[in-house]
This record gives C-alpha cells, sequence and structure tokens, in this order.
C-alpha cells in the first residue's frame, strides 16, 4: 500500500509500486490533465509537481511519491480560482494544440514558486525540458515573463512601502 497526498488529499494506491505514477494519476484517480507523450521523460507532457519539485512522471515509480504531496494540474487551481499562470495562459493566447500545456505550466508554476521574479534565463533554464510540438515558445515565455514581472512589480512597491 502506497500513500501519498493528491491535491492535498490523502491517497492510497494498493497496485504495483513500479508502475508510472502518470498512470497511477491518470487511471486510478481519473485524472486526465497530465498527458502522456513520450514514455521517456523527455517531452514534459507528464510533469506533475512532487513535494513542489516538477517531475516527469512517465517514468517515475508511483513508489517514489510515498509519504510525499503530488500536485497535478487540477490541483493548482481551477476555474474559480485560476494560478495566476493559468490566468497568463489565457491573457497571452498560449495554446495551439493545448496537449503540452498541463505539463508547461506545471513546470512553470514549479519555476515561479522557486523564483516569483524569475529571469527570461531562468525561464529558459527551468522550461528546456518541456516540448511544444507546434512552436507556441514565445508565447509561453510571455506568459511566464508576465507571472515573474508582477511578482518583481510587487516586490518593488514592497520594498518602495518599508523604505
Amino acid at each position: 500500500m502506497i500513500t501519498f497526498s493528491l491535491n492535498g488529499e490523502p491517497v492510497r494506491f494498493n497496485g504495483d509500486p513500479s508502475t508510472p505514477l502518470l498512470w497511477v494519476i491518470r487511471d486510478d484517480f481519473k485524472l486526465k490533465g497530465s498527458k502522456f507523450g513520450c514514455g521517456a521523460g523527455l517531452c514534459g507532457a507528464c510533469t506533475m509537481h512532487l513535494d513542489g519539485t516538477a517531475i516527469k512522471t512517465c517514468v517515475l515509480p508511483v513508489a517514489a511519491a510515498a509519504d510525499k504531496a503530488v500536485t497535478t494540474i487540477e490541483g493548482l487551481g481551477n476555474p474559480e480560482d485560476l494560478h495566476p499562470l493559468q490566468t497568463a495562459w489565457i491573457e497571452h493566447n498560449v495554446p495551439q494544440c493545448g496537449y503540452c500545456q498541463s505539463g508547461q505550466i506545471m513546470a512553470a508554476a514549479a519555476l515561479i514558486a522557486d523564483k516569483p521574479s524569475a529571469s527570461s534565463e531562468d525561464v529558459d533554464n527551468a522550461m528546456s525540458g518541456n516540448i511544444c510540438r507546434c512552436g507556441c515558445y514565445p508565447r509561453i515565455k510571455a506568459a511566464i515573463m508576465s507571472v515573474a514581472a508582477s511578482a518583481i512589480s510587487y516586490d518593488a512597491a514592497a520594498t518602495e512601502a518599508n523604505s
């Protein structure tokens, strides 16, 4: 029996501990937002957070999630309370086919959580493991940078208010 937190709720999995986490989330817990792309941890369509770190789940055995927190795109935000990156994705008209988008957003969310005012170079480095076959990279980067710029503006305003 493997127990872990899934989008803030305790869950249990009583199957093969070597099953990739992606398939457990999709098949057993019926959360279909994270996608299967390459099956080799190279494209990023399956990206979720494991204790806040972006991880490719198509190659990660569910046993690695034991006693940890897993967050999927469904746990990042919801239609009534979107994550700032989800809002930016809409504002920048990012998706074309949309297949990679949950993985792209999850990778970007881990970056923004770690570095709220991420630089252009930070974004390039963090997103290099996520592939978009449609070539939406300029819009993806613009959306992420808009959220980072908001953090920079917020940080500057807070610093000025504290002076």
